[in-house]
């Protein structure tokens, strides 16, 4: 046995040896010519002993072996990819989310050695069909802004806007509304896990969500006074929650206390009263009123940007729970002395029908 795989050895390499001086012998004995010509009607396929990304493209032609590279090419581009952001799953194709194969690259860079070879050893490896034991690499890219685009597809899909705590009028209605925090897809940090998952050729990719805070909070409302001409109540809120309830009086039939949204433009201890009807309701008034315990005012006044509103004590108690007023917002003497250091200018009072 030993005998007959040394015969056989010697057998090949015989072959070889002759292969080679045939073809020293075309160079040598005046058919270089022929020799060139096999060289260049051989130079349209590729050397033995090539491949690329595993792929054996020995003999293939550029046409072929760009067929075969693309196809393999495409098992890697076209496996699925589970990206899950929440609750949400996307199942996108690699090729998908940017990723592209460079099998052009790959398959003139397996013709292109045979370039880097002798005219010779050329001849050699096709006339012996020796291999040159050559691996290739099949170069991927990635796209980022392909993925980017994905990402901001799934972050319209998943997004959650914050809401801000509200408290306002309405087509007439007082609507409160809490805030509450917001999702979002993290664009950048989504990007760079897809990217990753795509260079390890994973199956699966998780990408963060955070938590987008509201604007304007509870808090950040402030103080906020709500007259309900229907129930003849003032209630001081912080922030949405009621913290003071007064019975009060508004306008008289004939008069208004103005419905909308205002501010308190100014507050003044012991006012003075300026009458400002002279010509029509005032006219059996005084034009002033010094502060004191007949001042229509009361002792303290918060003065709002509905022109002639204030909110302010009085001395007739009895009107309080009642329609009485020229529009102004009546208060008990008591109540508005305490309501007064509680409100700052800039408040919002909020009149509702």
């Amino acid at each position: 046995m030993a005998t007959g795989k040394h015969g056989r050895r010697s057998h090949r390499g015989l072959k070889g040896a002759a292969i080679v001086l045939a073809a020293l012998a075309l160079l040598g004995g005046g058919s270089a010519y022929a020799a060139y010509r096999y060289d260049t009607a051989a130079s349209v396929r590729i050397l033995p002993g090539i491949r690329i990304a595993g792929l054996d493209v020995s003999g293939m032609t550029r046409a072929e072996a760009l067929r075969e590279v693309a196809a393999l090419a495409s098992r890697t581009l076209d496996a699925p990819l589970s990206v899950r952001a929440g609750d949400r799953t996307w199942t996108v194709t690699r090729a998908a989310l940017g990723m592209t194969a460079d099998v052009e690259g790959a398959v003139d860079e397996a013709f292109a050695l045979a370039d880097g070879m002798s005219f010779v050893s050329r001849v050699y490896h096709r006339l012996a069909d020796r291999p040159v034991e050559a691996t290739l690499e099949l170069p991927f890219r990635i796209d980022e802004g392909a993925i980017r685009r994905f990402v901001e597809r799934a972050r319209d899909e998943v997004a959650v806007p914050a809401v801000n705590a509200r408290i306002a009028l309405v087509e007439g209605e007082l609507v409160t509304r809490r805030a509450r925090p917001g999702i979002t897809l993290g664009v950048r940090a989504a990007v760079e896990r897809i990217r990753r998952a795509l260079e390890e050729r994973s199956s699966a990719v998780s990408i963060p969500l955070r938590t987008v805070e509201p604007e304007v909070t509870a808090a950040d409302l402030g103080k906020t006074i709500v007259v309900d001409l229907s129930e003849n109540v003032l209630w001081l809120y912080d922030g949405l929650k009621i913290v003071k309830e007064y019975p009060v009086a508004t306008a008289a039939p004939g008069y208004v206390t103005p419905v909308g949204t205002w501010r308190v433009i100014d507050k003044k201890e012991n006012p003075t009263w300026y009458n400002p009807a002279l010509d029509s309701w005032g006219a059996d008034l005084p034009p002033v009123i010094a502060p004191g315990p007949n001042n229509p005012l009361g002792t303290r006044a918060l003065y709002l940007n509905a022109p002639g509103i204030r909110i302010h004590g009085t001395a007739d108690a009895a009107s309080i729970g009642t329609y009485a007023s020229h529009g102004c917002i009546r208060m008990y003497i008591s109540d508005s002395e305490e309501l007064y250091p509680l409100v700052p200018i800039g408040t919002r009072v909020i009149i509702k029908p």
